[in-house]
């Protein structure tokens, strides 16, 4: 049974006219008018394809294939929709979008599951207005922490008002929504967003884990004055601390760092920002990512030494504050032979990768079994407007999607 792929293609392009930027580009922030746009489309299709769907008090939108078995845990499939404010159309939608394709396939050719199958979108992945994602899918595991509704984005608005105007009414004492045990697996296809499949020639790749992400902000205080008067050895210029830092993480990464290590520093906000004045505060988040744990841990503490010793060093104050750290996490090995078995008879040959970048699949790991997929991306390029994916690939690995899902909907676990 083959997917529809003219089905699906029309799906990703009218999808991507919601938050259109540019030519290729998307922005659909987490709860926005966009966002909330983009979910009633997909829900739409989610009822075409059979499902009985929900939005649930935390933005995630859930459709629903009731399977013969109601006591088997179910299965979960699925990805997000949301956007990067300066973002591309295969993001999370890909997955999104064929995992909706995968049931609908179901239904096309009367299959009827012994699980219920759920299909989700999750609310805010990216975490790129409240500099805190992955909301959705930690409320359904109870992973929030204090403080969640209580985010602010740059316009001072609070993600409780957020959800409030996206059109729920969010209520924490709801998760967790699922417990372990209630689901068997989730699955989970997403673009590579990296260049590893595309070096390799390959359209699909078969995910082993994720790495552990830590999300740190660091803050610099120091003193403004008068850029025209301020003598070079008198000045606390904490801009000046901050760039010895971003440089020195930098280069402990490339120097210390291992193939599986990478570092990033993607966001700076300066105060005064202006001119002719000192800096007197400067905010930088910290990006750190390594599937080894240990390794990762070692070259945090030296990241700690240089921060302290720069601030000292030019008269600075600091603070650190932990926006997010996760451990890696590994894929189920029960799954994987799954898909390697499909992807054989496929005759895809697809390599298995780790997975770089978090995703909801990383946090679901809390509570159930999960597996990724990958589709080759050009270049590796995402977080742009210039990512692409080409459909061809999407198909194939939609298609390995559906083969997988399938077989663990009618209950196989091996």
């Amino acid at each position: 049974m083959r997917i529809n792929r003219t089905r699906l293609q029309k799906h990703l392009e009218k999808l991507a006219e919601i938050g259109k930027i540019g030519e290729t580009g998307v922005c659909r922030l987490a709860h926005s008018k966009e966002d909330r746009e983009a979910v009633e489309v997909v829900k739409g299709w989610m009822e075409e394809a059979g499902l009985t769907t929900k939005i649930d008090g935390f933005g995630n939108l859930i459709g629903r294939m009731k399977g013969t078995e109601k006591d088997k845990p179910i299965l979960m499939i699925g990805s997000h929709i949301d956007s990067q404010p300066y973002g591309g159309r295969f993001d999370g939608t890909a997955g999104a979008l064929g995992a909706i394709e995968v049931v609908h396939t179901m239904k096309d050719n009367a299959v009827i599951p012994k699980r219920t199958i759920e299909v989700i979108c999750f609310s805010d992945e990216e975490g790129s207005r409240f500099n805190k994602g992955v909301f959705g899918v930690r409320a359904l595991a109870g992973l929030l922490e204090e403080g969640e509704l209580e985010r602010k984005d740059k316009n001072g608005v609070t993600r409780k008002e957020a959800l409030k105007e996206f059109g729920v009414e969010p209520d924490l004492s709801e998760s967790p929504v699922y417990q372990k045990g209630d689901i068997e697996a989730f699955i989970e296809l997403h673009i590579e967003q990296g260049p590893v499949l595309e070096s390799k020639n390959k359209p699909v790749g078969i995910v082993s884990g994720i790495s552990g992400p830590t999300w740190l902000t660091v803050t610099l205080e120091g003193f403004a004055g008068h850029a025209g008067s301020v003598p070079m050895h008198l000045r606390k210029d904490a801009m000046v601390g901050a760039s010895e830092i971003i440089s020195k993480f930098d280069r402990l990464i490339k120097e210390e760092g291992k193939d599986t290590t990478v570092g990033t520093v993607g966001s700076v906000q300066v105060f005064p920002n202006s001119r002719n004045i000192i800096p007197e505060k400067v905010e930088f988040t910290i990006d750190l990512r390594d599937i080894d744990l240990e390794h990762r841990t070692k070259l945090e503490e030296k990241l700690y030494t240089i921060i302290e010793e720069t601030t000292s060093s030019y008269n600075l104050t600091h603070t650190i504050s932990e926006d997010t750290r996760s451990e890696p996490r590994y894929c189920a090995d029960w799954i994987k032979n799954i898909m390697k078995a499909e992807d054989k008879e496929l005759g895809l040959d697809s390599p298995v990768l780790m997975s770089g970048p978090f995703h909801d699949a990383l946090f679901m790991s809390y509570i159930s079994d999960y597996g990724m997929i990958f589709v080759r991306c050009e270049k590796g390029i995402s977080h742009n407007p210039l990512e692409f994916a080409e459909m061809d690939d999407i198909e194939k690995g939609v298609q390995l999607l559906y083969q997988t899902a399938l077989r663990i909907a009618q209950g196989e676990k091996e």
